[in-house]
């Protein structure tokens, strides 16, 4: 590799908002974050879940017709 071509790499403290913290190697310093793995609803299951209907149900409700016959 050439030399003084690539930026030097440091081991970097990540700190979140909720107070969780993780020890990383990047190019700039430490930093600070809102959200990470620990309070995002997404990895804690705390996220909503969204109910998605097709177009044929979102039809059948509209105009009242049900499937039992």
């Amino acid at each position: 590799m050439k030399k003084n071509l690539h930026p030097e790499m440091k081991e970097v403290t990540i700190t979140c908002a909720c107070g969780a913290s993780f020890k990383t190697h990047s190019t700039k310093g430490d930093m600070q974050v809102e959200v990470c793995s620990e309070c995002h609803p997404f990895y804690t299951g705390a996220q909503g879940k969204v109910k998605k209907t097709g177009n044929i149900e979102r039809f059948n409700r509209k105009y009242g017709l049900t499937e039992e016959k």
